[in-house]
């Protein structure tokens, strides 16, 4: 099968799953909460919950109603992410394949007026920025975090914002997702979408019916053009 290649206006990157991996610190936020809200599956939400905004997962699984103390269990719970992905031995938040040589080309052009990409998280800014930090990874201007959006994925809300903020059309945008949310929500937003297996399975990303699917970032090249991206996905 020979390589495809599609050109775009902007790249509207997922964070988790997808540029960084911050699996060891998820899991054990969730198993800290599973001692104060001890009727929760945390295999069934560590199977279903990824991709999904912090705030929308508490509602769901833990049953928080409160906006005050819904507010104050995320930030706790993302700042356990922080605190557990590197006890145990764990490796802490890391970079995921192929990212380094993405960035290389896209960190130059990642600022205002004419960003060439952006990130569209499910994570609240704070998190957001702390685990970019700690992967190496560079913000973009055009930010979209879990606080910028009324609704968060699978609706569209963040990939449309996302383009918006890159000042470009969503249908002439390409996503990079791994979480079936979160190709949803690309996917709803008309842009084209690849999805990663790098958090679920080929099955269930295959569900999401996403235009292309990849083993992770190594799979795929990247080229700036002056008003454009060039990518390249490797067969």
């Amino acid at each position: 099968m020979p390589d495809t290649v599609i050109v775009v206006d902007a790249i509207l990157f997922d964070m988790d799953g997808t540029l960084v991996d911050s699996t060891a610190g998820v899991v054990g936020a969730w198993n800290e909460f599973a001692k104060t809200y001890p009727g929760i599956d945390v295999q069934n939400i560590l199977s279903s919950a990824h991709g999904v905004r912090t705030v929308d997962n508490l509602k769901n699984y833990c049953g928080i109603t409160d906006p005050v103390l819904l507010e104050e269990e995320a930030e706790r719970f993302e700042k356990a992410i922080v605190t557990t992905a590197s006890q145990n031995g764990g490796a802490g938040i890391v970079r995921l394949p192929g990212v380094d040589e993405a960035m290389k080309e896209l960190a130059p052009r990642r600022f205002l007026p004419k960003p060439l990409w952006a990130i569209c998280t499910s994570a609240t800014r704070s998190y957001a920025a702390e685990a970019l930090k700690a992967a190496n990874v560079p913000v973009p201007d055009a930010f979209v975090a879990a606080e910028d959006v009324e609704k968060g994925k699978p609706f569209p809300d963040p990939y449309l914002l996302g383009a918006e903020k890159c000042g470009v059309d969503p249908k002439k945008c390409v996503v990079f997702e791994d979480a079936p949310s979160g190709i949803r929500s690309g996917n709803a937003a008309g842009c084209k979408t690849i999805g990663l297996l790098t958090t679920h399975s080929r099955e269930q990303v295959e569900g999401a019916e996403p235009t292309y699917i990849v083993k992770d970032m190594s799979q795929v090249s990247i080229r700036c053009l002056p008003e454009a991206v060039e990518i390249t996905i490797h067969a």
